[in-house]
């Protein structure tokens, strides 16, 4: 695993408890949603009692719907297992001020049990077994995530008592790229990039999208679960500042009938000496950014000839692996309304050079090469998609998978295998997947196909408004 250096020091941080500059700092873990669950405590206790020892969390925190309601079927968590407590460990590595919110310094937890085993259905645990996993292969991954929003001039309360309808988007046009359509929100825009450079995070861009009111803000890539924690403080810290700024932000996959908002991942692996390992020449000339992702540099290799052996089985694997896999990248009812042809969602198991008609998209060259899974939505839980990319990954290069010829055209309308069209389809092909089985154990296995099993059953109880007015007049 590579040594990470957190964004503040423990030592800063007890000078800045002492001078009064911090009193409060937040420990907390991602959930199975990827929503960030924890506490918040008074500086000094954390320094004296937490730091070194860790608190305790209620073990319903991983075996919950995401209105928190108790379900069942969770073999980690029940009213038969009397609801205990699993151990918060704090990762020092994450620790880091959070400017949004004054006298406030943040930091992540692992999850233990009682008896110091971890808590392997744990998003985090997950992620970080299969990071060991690819090391004992040589490799590290590097991961880029490209996360969009949509923003709404209302406030979150109002937004919930119009029951989500009839809001005002920031914008009313499509401003996709356009500096006038950012330019109009730039000082909601302009303080989350700020502020989340202040909490450590390499900000690089941020740009319209096509959807009414839609944005993306982008971040330099890093070591994969750096990227996934940035990732998590960066989407609870923008809904944070959103709501101090009197509007709302949703990164729901399809808000409506137009262009959803999507999460596209970027990877590429990094080999013992630091070098791009997917680049048949890691030496070559590439966008100056090392094991990187650059965004948007339009410029793909030519062919194979640019890809290394272990690219094309890792390549190879993701293809193989992806239908089973998308409970990971799609993991909720309103994730399978992206993916419709022309969207820019994909709907083929394919892979193209800079084709973003396909589902896996390869870009750059030398040391900038990498694959681009577009599946995820921006409700994606980056923990869980991003470990389903290593899993697949290592399963191609474990039985070295080829690579079969890359889409030229429009996928949309070529011959391929179609992605899950629903979170019901997703959730058998995962619980009957032998390659998932194989590479997560049958506990996570299980206890994610439990978390769809609980969503279809709310979602399959619900009366919708489409239904209400399709039937109640004329029907």
């Amino acid at each position: 695993m590579v040594d990470r250096k957190p964004p503040l020091a423990p030592e800063e941080l007890r000078s800045l408890v002492a001078s009064g500059e911090i009193d409060t700092v937040v420990l907390a873990f991602p959930d199975m949603q990827g929503r960030l669950q924890g506490k918040r405590f008074a500086a000094q206790f954390f320094l004296d009692e937490v730091l070194a020892h860790g608190t305790e969390g209620c073990n319903y925190l991983l075996a919950v719907d995401t209105d928190m309601n108790t379900v069942d079927g969770y073999e980690m968590s029940s009213w038969d297992r009397g609801y205990g407590d699993f151990a918060m460990h704090p990762d020092l590595a994450t620790l880091r001020r959070i400017p949004w919110n004054p006298g406030s310094a943040f930091l992540l937890a692992d999850l233990a049990w009682n008896d110091g085993s971890p808590v392997v259905a744990a998003p985090r645990q997950i992620l970080r077994r299969q990071l060991e996993r690819l090391a004992e292969h040589g490799y590290t991954a590097m991961v880029g995530t490209e996360l969009e929003f949509m923003v709404f001039q209302d406030t979150y309360e109002q937004a919930w008592n119009a029951n989500y309808r009839g809001l005002t988007p920031a914008n009313q046009y499509n401003i996709d790229y356009s500096v006038l359509g950012t330019g109009r929100i730039e000082p909601l825009l302009r303080r989350i990039r700020n502020e989340m450079q202040a909490a450590g995070l390499t900000v690089e861009s941020a740009k319209g999208e096509c959807n009414l009111g839609q944005h993306e803000i982008a971040f330099r890539y890093d070591e994969a679960l750096t990227t996934c924690d940035q990732h998590a403080v960066y989407k609870t810290g923008a809904k944070e500042i959103a709501a101090q700024e009197g509007v709302s932000l949703t990164f729901m996959a399809k808000y409506d009938e137009r262009e959803g908002n999507s999460c596209h991942i970027h990877l590429s692996l990094g080999d013992a000496d630091g070098r791009n390992a997917m680049a048949a020449d890691p030496a070559a000339d590439g966008n100056g950014h090392g094991n990187g992702h650059g965004h948007g540099n339009g410029h793909g290799p030519d062919d194979h000839g640019g890809m290394s052996p272990v690219m094309r089985h890792f390549l190879a694997g993701q293809l193989a692996a992806l239908r089973d896999f998308s409970l990971l990248y799609a993991p909720n009812i309103n994730s399978y309304k992206r993916f419709r042809p022309g969207s820019f969602a994909p709907t083929a198991v394919a892979w193209g050079v800079d084709n973003r008609t396909c589902a896996l998209r390869v870009v750059g060259h030398g040391r900038s090469m990498r694959f681009e899974n577009r599946l995820p939505g921006g409700d994606v839980n980056p923990y869980l998609a991003v470990a389903g990319l290593v899993a697949a990954g290592i399963h191609g290069i474990e039985n070295r998978l080829e690579l079969p010829e890359a889409c030229a055209g429009n996928a949309y309308t070529a011959q391929y295998a179609h992605v899950p069209t629903t979170l019901r389809e997703a959730a058998e092909l995962w619980e009957n997947s032998e390659i998932a089985k194989a590479a997560f154990g049958p506990e996570v296995v299980a206890h994610y196909r439990n978390m769809a099993r609980v969503e279809l059953d709310a979602y399959d109880s619900a009366v919708t408004d489409w239904e209400l007015r399709r039937s109640f007049e004329r029907l």
